[in-house]
């Protein structure tokens, strides 16, 4: 497995753009809950031990990262787009919404992003779409942990509200238990209207 290395983020220092930024989404894939971004401006050759795409990661570890890159960050910045956003819309621009809400919620401004996928459209700053940078570029993999964790965390809060779904478990993802959940208990209001359209079509 290739290390993440600070390449990205030095071709777009050396060409001026001190401050870059790297960002990642948590929760694109689930049946319900807020979409998550993440923003982070690490020290360049900042060494974390044991950073990584979140989603290579165990939750024990994402956790001790979350806590490390928050200390070590020179900045950074967590948001989201809600249930009702993506319903009105849909998942890919709530997604965008939320990293450009991240980005524009850092505390120091950044000159340049990193972007995780290979969309990076009506963004407020020059931007680099990098597929899979959450495995490429130490900032994304940094906003990866940030956003999962959060969302992880919103997972948690939100099994407490509807515990018939069994939320904690899967995270909102269509798995069988959750399937079988709505078919018996029908969508609560996080549930994303477009991502559950097979219950009106089970009906017909």
């Amino acid at each position: 497995m290739a290390e993440l290395d600070y390449r990205l983020e030095q071709e777009w220092i050396d060409r001026g753009f001190s401050m870059v930024c790297g960002v990642d989404e948590a929760g694109r894939g689930p049946l319900c809950g807020p979409v998550v971004a993440a923003a982070v401006i690490l020290p360049t050759g900042l060494v974390i031990d044991g950073l990584n795409d979140s989603k290579k990661l165990t939750e024990k570890k994402r956790e001790k990262l979350f806590d490390v890159i928050c200390r070590e960050a020179i900045a950074y910045s967590i948001a989201e787009a809600s249930v009702e956003e993506i319903n009105e819309t849909n998942i890919l621009e709530a997604t965008l919404l939320a990293m450009r809400r991240a980005i524009l919620s850092l505390p120091i401004p950044p000159s340049a992003a990193l972007i995780d996928g290979n969309v990076s459209r009506d963004f407020p700053l020059p931007v680099q779409a990098v597929i899979h940078g959450d495995a490429i570029s130490p900032s994304i993999a940094a906003a990866s942990i940030l956003a999962k964790v959060t969302r992880d965390r919103q997972c948690a809060e939100l099994d407490r509200e509807y515990p018939q779904y069994g939320i904690l478990k899967h995270k909102g993802y269509g798995t069988k238990e959750h399937m079988e959940a709505l078919r018996t208990y029908g969508p609560s209001p996080i549930h994303r209207k477009k991502f559950i359209r097979f219950l009106e079509d089970e009906k017909k």
